[in-house]
This record gives structure tokens, C-alpha cells and sequence, in this order.
């Protein structure tokens, strides 16, 4: 039977063929720029100290994520897949940096693989170096135990919250760190004045490891020793660190070692019955926030208490 021509199908017209191809090739493109620009979201900061100064800053000019809960440890923590996810659909990470979150490194370089904007505290309020054990010489990570730099940090998160957070107002972001800025200038006089009143020859810090040089820089400490020889307490000291650092206590004086709340303090009273001399181990939060209650659960909070318990600790 002779075919309709009309049911015949017509030939496509150049435009019909082209245009869908068009759209086909810059399909990857499109979706790609959603997903590396438009679908990022919120910030997510690593430790819970910085995650407080933050949110302090911030306030309500968007979603601020902390990955470490209270009392862990910055050096040994780590994130979970999604966790690590959030990191890559962040529009801006805020770590500390300088080898700190020895667990997280990875995932924070991995997330700025991909464009995620990424702001390393530390490296941005003049670090200085550890003096003493094996990391001698290495950027000392810890620079909130001096309030100074604190405030600086404040500064610094704002400054790169408006550059990076689309949505943010510049001078809400501002006022808060301002704000914010004021009660860690009157937690810097208050330790000012608390340390003023230890006599020159007992100001000698003994901690768990090596965790207050900024402290002891800003306020006219000698760091004596550390039970942990080193930055992280992901390292162990050996019988032989133990008995050196005894006796070094027992030639020095010391009246106090310090060890951190959220780590047992067995090496540290070890050490002290090794030294032979009625020493106090006095526990201070030095590297993490604790839970609400806990004593140490802001910024604020765990800075005063350090420097109450240290001044006291010295002088007792």
C-alpha cells in the first residue's frame, strides 16, 4: 500500500539540531557553578574555641557548625563522612591551623581542593615558636592562651566573614567583633592585675605539655617544663623525660604543675612523687570548652578560669 507523504517525518532544521546540543554541552557547567558557588552554606569551624569566638562574632549573620565537642582533644579528634561533607559545602572554614587539628588537616585541605574558602587563625595573629621539648623551634599553635591574640582572632574572622559570606552585614559582623573585642580586653587586665601579684621568682610554668608559651610570653612567665616533652599530646614521654623534668622541679621550686582538665593528670602526679616535693596539680581547660556548667564552656569562661587557677596555683 502507497505511503501518506503526509505521514511521512520531515526533516529536523539546523536550529532543532543545534540548539539541544547547545544546551546538552553547557549543562555541566551550569550545574557545576551551583555546585561549588550557589549551594555553599553556613560556616564550619573546627575547634570548639574558635567555634565560640566565632558565633561571638557572627551572631545571627548565618549558620555557624563546630565540629569538636566539648572537652576533646584538638590534637586526636577527627570528623566524621558528613562531617567532612559540610567541610566541601561550607562558604568558609575557620581552623586554627598550624599542625593543631592533626586529624582534620586533611579534610579541611581536601574542602579547599574544591574552592572552599579556608581562614587559618593562627597563622594570621604573629605565632611564635616552642622554646623547649621535641617540637622546639616548630609554630606553636596555641595562641589563645594569650587574650591579646585573641582579640585579633575576633578581628580577623570578621574581616573574612564579610569577604567570604555572601548575606552577611558588613557592619553588624563589625559591631559584634567590636563588642566582643571589649570583654576580651577587660579578660587581658584582669589576668594583667591576678599576675602582677606573683612575686618574679615563683612565676615558672610545669603543664602537661607544652601549651601556654604565649601565655607566659605576654605576661612575663619562664616555661620550666612540660610532662609531655612536646606541642601535641599525641606524644609520651619516656622514664628518662620524667625523672629530668623532677628534677628540674625540685632545683626550680615549682610549687604547681598545671595539667589540662579534659586529659588525666596520672603522668603529672607521677611526676610529682618522683620529685620528691609537695607539689600541687592544679587542672586548667587549655585546649578545648567544656560543656554548659562544666566551668571552662566559653572563651571568656575558661580564660579567667585558667588565669584564677594559675595565679592562686603560684602563690598558694
Amino acid at each position: 500500500m502507497p505511503t501518506d507523504p503526509r505521514s511521512r517525518p520531515r526533516p529536523l532544521s539546523r536550529a532543532a539540531v543545534v540548539l539541544p546540543a547547545l544546551l546538552l554541552a553547557l549543562t555541566p557547567a551550569v550545574s557545576g557553578c551551583a555546585a561549588f558557588g550557589a549551594e555553599r552554606s553556613g560556616i564550619v569551624v573546627t575547634t570548639n574555641i574558635l567555634g565560640d569566638i566565632t558565633r561571638n562574632v557572627v551572631g545571627d549573620q548565618a549558620e555557624v557548625t563546630v565540629l569538636m565537642q566539648p572537652n576533646a582533644d584538638p590534637h586526636s579528634f577527627g570528623v566524621s563522612a558528613q562531617q567532612a561533607a559540610g567541610l566541601h559545602d561550607a562558604e568558609l572554614i575557620v581552623y586554627n591551623g598550624l599542625g593543631l587539628e592533626e586529624g582534620v588537616l586533611r579534610n579541611v585541605a581536601a574542602a579547599e581542593d574544591v574552592g572552599t574558602p579556608a581562614l587559618a587563625v593562627a597563622e594570621g595573629v604573629e605565632p611564635i615558636e616552642f622554646t623547649r621539648g621535641d617540637t622546639a623551634g616548630q609554630p606553636d599553635p596555641h595562641f589563645w592562651t594569650d587574650p591579646v591574640r585573641a582579640g585579633e582572632a575576633a578581628d580577623l574572622i570578621a574581616e573574612t566573614v564579610i569577604d567570604e559570606v555572601g548575606g552577611a552585614d558588613a557592619a553588624a559582623v563589625r559591631a559584634n567583633a567590636e563588642d566582643y573585642r571589649a570583654h576580651v580586653d577587660r579578660l587581658h587586665e584582669h589576668a594583667r592585675q591576678r599576675f602582677a601579684d606573683i612575686p618574679r621568682e615563683r612565676r615558672k610554668l610545669v603543664t602537661n605539655h607544652h601549651v601556654f608559651g604565649y601565655l607566659a610570653r605576654r605576661y612575663g612567665f619562664e616555661v620550666v617544663g612540660a610532662v609531655v616533652p612536646s606541642g601535641t599530646t599525641l606524644a609520651s614521654p619516656s622514664s628518662a623525660d620524667l625523672k629530668s623534668l623532677a628534677d628540674t622541679v625540685r632545683e626550680a621550686g615549682v610549687p604547681a604543675i598545671f595539667a589540662d582538665s579534659s586529659q588525666p593528670d596520672r603522668l603529672a602526679r607521677v611526676m610529682a612523687d618522683e620529685a620528691g616535693v609537695d607539689v600541687a596539680v592544679v587542672a586548667l581547660f587549655s585546649e578545648s570548652l567544656t560543656a554548659k556548667g562544666g566551668g571552662g564552656a566559653t572563651y571568656l569562661e575558661m580564660t579567667r578560669h585558667n588565669t584564677d587557677a594559675i595565679a592562686e596555683g603560684l602563690t598558694g
